[in-house]
């Protein structure tokens, strides 16, 4: 891939997407080509082919997908397995068709069984069962990994599957229902913090950003509350600095490793500049597992992570853990010893990550 390659970006404005976007033109490449939801349904199988024989891009960042949190996995499981498939297809296959040089797709840790020995090793996809609260999304991303091996095999295309830990970063999701832990976390803290201060011009500036069940600044501070306290946001009593209390998911002791999204980019850009599926797939006679983990290798409870967010953002609130919601898997730490050897390392700390992003969050 050089500057003038014409490159391809799905799911550009989704949070991996328009890191991707970030990174490359930050290194000099222009020739990138990407369209709206609204422009390209990537659902539609017509459309996709149709979009591909018009523009042919040599390189295809897919990282177009429906995302979400525990809660909406386990919620909008259907959508979960039908949209990311049929998004996956469309693209993978467009791309054979079209002769696309090399193609890198996005997947997620979640494939990995429930009970893996950790850290997840590339070996230990499909050694046992997956963990049920996100299931359908899962199976929907281990058939995009199979999808490219398996047109890698018989097509001889250059397609490589990448499997992020969890991510956060800029262009983040903060819907409390739909959210991932990390985002969601941060959002209760801040607003609990902000109702601590008695700071209802920020609640309001909030909560027009992301209204929560329809609820915006120009809501009533009665309903504000109200809906707050459906998401766990509660204000106690009134008073000059009024008490206020966080209730969140599970019992708070499950870990997970966090990667920012810049550096997440940044290894897909690493990848489909350097790596090809011939170095990576082995000398075995099955051909399996090539796909490559991207994480920091070290992880957090989430415990642990509420209490930094917290104190990076000085609220003296109480946090209550509800251990009658799931925890999901306990641990989902990425063996990342293949990208290292591959020659590419995480350059940004978690601390200095979330600060970064709550900074940008108050804006």
């Amino acid at each position: 891939m050089n500057k003038k390659s014409k490159i391809y970006i799905a799911g550009h404005k989704g949070m991996v997407g328009s890191a991707i976007l970030r990174n490359l033109k930050n290194k000099g490449y222009n020739n990138i080509i990407f369209r709206t939801f609204s422009e390209l349904n990537l659902k539609n199988q017509q459309a996709v082919t149709d979009f591909f024989e018009k523009e042919k891009p040599e390189y295809v960042f897919l990282a177009a997908a429906k995302v979400g949190g525990i809660a909406a996995n386990n919620v909008y499981r259907a959508e979960f397995i039908y949209d990311n498939l049929q998004i996956q297809n469309n693209v993978i296959h467009s791309s054979y068709k079209a002769g696309v040089k090399k193609l890198l797709f996005l997947g997620s840790s979640c494939i990995y069984p429930k009970n893996a020995t950790q850290p997840l090793k590339e070996e230990y996809l499909l050694t046992s069962e997956l963990e049920y609260t996100n299931e359908p999304y899962a199976i929907a991303k281990i058939a995009g990994i199979k999808m490219c091996e398996s047109y890698n095999i018989q097509y001889k295309t250059n397609f490589i599957a990448v499997m992020p830990t969890n991510l956060y970063g800029s262009n983040d999701n903060y819907d409390l229902e739909k959210s991932h832990v990390l985002p969601a976390i941060m959002r209760k803290i801040h607003i609990g913090k902000c109702l601590e201060d008695n700071n209802w011009e920020a609640i309001k500036s909030d909560l027009n950003k992301n209204p929560i069940k329809g609820i915006n600044g120009k809501n009533s501070k009665k309903e504000i509350i109200n809906v707050l306290s459906e998401f766990g946001i509660k204000h106690i009593y009134k008073s000059e600095k009024p008490r206020t209390e966080i209730t969140l998911w599970g019992t708070g002791n499950p870990y997970r490793e966090f990667l920012n999204v810049n550096d997440m980019a940044d290894a897909c850009v690493f990848v489909m500049k350097n790596i090809n599926f011939d170095e990576i797939k082995g000398k075995s006679k099955d051909i399996k597992n090539t796909h490559i983990n991207i994480g920091c290798g070290e992880d957090i409870s989430i415990k642990e992570l509420a209490l930094k967010i917290k104190n990076i953002i000085a609220y003296s609130g109480k946090i209550i853990w509800d251990i009658s919601k799931p925890d999901g898997t306990f641990r989902k730490l990425l063996d990342v010893n293949k990208i290292k050897n591959l020659g590419w390392y995480p350059k940004i700390s978690l601390n200095n990550g979330i600060k970064k992003i709550y900074e940008n969050y108050k804006l």
